[in-house]
């Protein structure tokens, strides 16, 4: 196979038939030698009926039911793990990502990429949907000591080496955009168009947004825990400082009360103190809880139309 789509399913059955006429009038202008790979996720629609029927008709299309919501990422993680292709692209369903843009990303490979990503010049999204993502690329970047853009999203082309490399990631937590940027390889973007959705609304409410986020930077990084060490040391160097001047204030007469110096300095000092080894500590426990989750990130319950 030469070239495979991927796209999870969520909430589409009004979507799904457009998104794949469209996928196959945008992908024959490169090769007859494609696949495309709808993964459904838990949605609670009829989007597994609508997938079901057009893969009775067309071979090309290879559904994947998920045995319930485990959502967008770990939906992606599915359908890279199904396809073929020696180039994937990866797209949203709602037709945000257009395929019209697929022959310009796989043009752009052809200069010698290994991934191509869509970079999206002006989202057709809500000013707080722009808002908020702005504010959480800005501090994912800062959390993760990388360079988030937040106009790049999942959609894009990669090799199939790129796809291998971030499906032998262990993150049970998937995030797709930040394995693409942690694996590496040759890396490029090119501005596309965003369109706005086909039909309906996203899927995605704030409370799944910050369970996302706040998911996302934890098994990223550890810098979360690597600040804590940085309050604890501030808090020992405060408490130092707050010494020095009740020592000052106790010479001078002006602390009327004896033991108070000394029990607020042992207080501040211990608790920066236990805030530091604490810190030290998760630091630890989390390399360590990242070693032993073996759960899957994702459950297969149907496939239609699997590769011969």
């Amino acid at each position: 196979m030469y070239l495979s789509i991927v796209s999870p399913v969520y909430r589409a059955e009004k979507i799904v038939d457009k998104l794949v006429e469209e996928i196959h009038a945008s992908v024959r202008t490169i090769t007859d030698d494609y696949e495309i790979i709808l993964v459904e996720d838990g949605s609670p629609d009829n989007s597994w009926a609508k997938i079901e029927t057009i893969c009775q008709t067309d071979p090309k299309v290879k559904g994947i039911k998920l045995s319930k919501n485990f959502g967008q990422h770990p939906a992606i993680s599915a359908g890279l793990e199904a396809s073929t292709g020696e180039w994937v692209v990866v797209m949203d369903c709602d037709l945000q990502d257009r395929p019209l843009e697929i022959p310009r990303l796989y043009a752009k490979a052809q200069e010698g990429f290994d991934t191509v990503l869509a970079q999206r010049e002006y989202r057709q999204d809500s000013f707080l949907k722009k808002l908020s993502s702005r504010i959480f690329y800005k501090i994912f970047s800062y959390l993760t000591d990388t360079k988030q853009d937040n106009t790049v999203a999942n959609f894009g082309i990669y090799h199939q080496k790129v796809i291998k490399a971030i499906l032998n990631l262990g993150d049970r937590i998937r995030f797709f955009p930040t394995m693409v940027q942690w694996v590496g390889f040759r890396k490029t973007y090119l501005p596309v168009q965003h369109d706005e959705r086909f039909d309906g609304k996203s899927s995605y409410s704030w409370k799944s947004l910050l369970n996302l986020a706040f998911n996302t930077i934890v098994s990223f990084s550890d810098k979360p825990l690597r600040l804590t060490i940085r309050l604890g040391l501030w808090i020992s160097l405060l408490s130092s400082l707050l010494g020095v001047m009740y020592v000052y204030q106790y010479f001078t007469g002006k602390i009327q009360v004896l033991g108070f110096a000394s029990l607020i300095i042992t207080l501040f000092f211990l608790f920066g103190l236990i805030i530091f080894i604490l810190g030290i500590i998760g630091i630890y426990i989390g390399k360590t809880f990242e070693q032993v989750k073996k759960r899957p990130n994702h459950i297969v319950d149907i496939v239609l139309n699997p590769q011969k």
